[in-house]
């Protein structure tokens, strides 16, 4: 079972020990006796953990898949998974923010610099904003634009929710993603009858906030394409705000 399933010995265990497999019989001398559902049920559980589901949730979710039926056990996965959709985009939000003041805190070792002991003028002990009250960057301007955004973190949420809705178009006939990695970024090909005109708008808007992404749109024989790229320190960011390559 553990070469067929690709789990460790000690995992399926463990696994069995958790509940999220089934009480298994044993022979006469002591080995337990697997089968195809088990096997199944193993895959479901990688699975599962490939989206991220803690044990306890793969726990919870295996009751759903107990019962056989696939409608019921898309519904539990698919509100696991609007949650930790929700709670990456309040990370992404929130690294966001945390970019922005290390970059300024950054900037600010470079203003003053006393000969002799710190001073009240000191980037050493300001605490700088790196954002003002309408969300406005104050961070200096330079030949490497900082990664930051400077939208407020109510419109980062609505903003990920709008490429969210967008973004999840980017499948083909059978749900399989259609991102593939470019030089600095990751492309998108979306299906026909993509809105154009929106993905055109949250592309101006995001360039207008985030000026450390560039963006391309194309459009010829392999249907629309979004190229979104940045430099090397922000390769995290595009992955998590559009995806990485399949």
């Amino acid at each position: 079972m553990a070469r067929r399933s690709g789990f460790s010995p000690a995992a399926l265990r463990y696994y069995q020990e958790r509940g999220l497999l089934p009480e298994t019989e044993r022979t006469d001398a002591g080995y337990r006796v697997n089968d195809d559902r088990t096997l199944e049920r193993l895959a479901f559980v990688a699975r599962a953990k490939s989206l991220g589901c803690t044990l306890e949730e793969i726990a919870d979710l295996s009751l759903a898949w107990d019962g056989g039926e696939c409608g019921p056990l898309q519904d539990r996965l698919r509100a696991t998974v609007d949650a930790k959709i929700a709670d990456a985009q309040a990370r992404i939000a929130e690294l966001m923010t945390l970019t922005a003041e290390l970059q300024d805190a950054r900037a600010s070792l470079k203003r003053h610099r006393p000969d002799g002991p710190c001073d009240d003028a000191c980037g050493c002990s300001i605490v700088h904003s790196p954002t003002g009250p309408t969300g406005v960057s104050l961070l200096p301007t330079s030949s490497t634009v900082p990664i930051a955004c400077t939208l407020d973190d109510g419109s980062v949420e609505t903003r990920l929710e709008e490429w969210q809705a967008l973004t999840g178009t980017a499948t083909d006939a059978v749900g399989s993603s259609m991102r593939t990695a470019i030089e600095g970024g990751v492309r998108l090909e979306f299906p026909p009858g993509v809105d154009v005109a929106e993905l055109a708008r949250l592309v101006a808007a995001e360039q207008g906030c985030c000026r450390f992404l560039s963006f391309a749109i194309t459009v010829d024989e392999r249907g629309v394409g979004l190229e979104v790229r940045s430099h090397d320190g922000a390769q995290d960011v595009v992955h998590a705000l559009f995806g990485g390559p399949a």
